[in-house]
């Protein structure tokens, strides 16, 4: 990855355990500036910290990505810190309530939708002129929730069924002014959420961690797990000049659980 991003500046919403500290790192070992944004500073400064490590420049920019003044300032401090941006990545998520889609309210359906759709349009409309003065790009980051059918997925599956028809739809609305838009679809991320979601399983059904670990790699054919590193590095390939002719795209980064058409 060292040099794939060298003078991009790449602007990052979700910046938190797993996935979100990884694209954080990956992006600056990979030579990239990065504008960092989510709810807790504290959480933003260590990000900053472990960017700068590498040798790169760090924004700290508290901001709820549900709030459009919010979404404004962030646009706002990016391009007066750096003058550019080449990739948005809009990582921040939120999950309604592991239930059957029929049984749940509304209000938290609504909630969702504006952290996984409504979200990433508005800081995608934001960033539209910066990133078509860089020919740069937006990353989408999905879920193979997308492919599952269990109920108690139904409400994830509503908000990033809808996440990934914006994406296809930004894709062609943005191609004219040079925007490519992608988006990845992790399935389960070995990391510390899902760690601590093994081991719950483990204890309901008396297994042990690592007989739940080996029940859900069996479903892919590599038999494990993807790290959030890996998961990562998949999703910057799209904001490197290697995806400079590919856009509309989303990639299953899953081990080979579900393999495209």
């Amino acid at each position: 990855m060292t040099g794939l991003l060298d003078g991009k500046v790449v602007v990052l919403s979700g910046v938190g355990p797993g996935l979100g500290r990884s694209l954080g790192e990956e992006a600056a070992k990979a030579g990239a500036d990065l504008v960092l944004a989510s709810r807790t500073p504290e959480r933003l400064e260590k990000m900053a910290e472990v960017v700068r490590g590498h040798g790169r420049r760090a924004l700290v920019c508290p901001t709820d990505i549900t709030d459009e003044e919010d979404r404004a300032n962030l646009a706002e401090a990016a391009l007066a810190e750096f003058g550019r941006v080449d990739c948005l990545v809009n990582n921040a998520f939120g999950i309604p309530p592991m239930a059957p889609i029929s049984t749940l309210g509304l209000d938290v359906l609504r909630s969702a939708q504006e952290t996984n759709v409504f979200a990433p349009l508005r800081l995608s409309s934001l960033f539209a002129d910066a990133l078509a003065a860089t020919g740069g790009s937006i990353l989408m980051v999905n879920s193979c929730v997308l492919h599952q059918s269990q109920p108690e997925f139904a409400g994830y599956k509503l908000s990033k069924g809808t996440l990934a028809h914006l994406a296809s739809s930004l894709a062609t609305e943005l191609g004219p002014r040079g925007i490519r838009v992608n988006s990845i679809a992790p399935s389960y991320i070995y990391e510390d959420v899902n760690k601590a979601y093994f081991d719950y399983l483990a204890q309901e059904s008396g297994r042990t961690h690592e007989e739940v670990y080996a029940e859900k790699a069996d479903l892919n054919d590599l038999k494990r797990l993807a790290t959030p590193d890996e998961v990562a590095r998949a999703a910057l390939f799209f904001a490197s000049d290697l995806a400079s002719a590919v856009t509309g795209q989303l990639l299953n980064v899953d081990c080979g659980e579900f393999h495209g058409s």
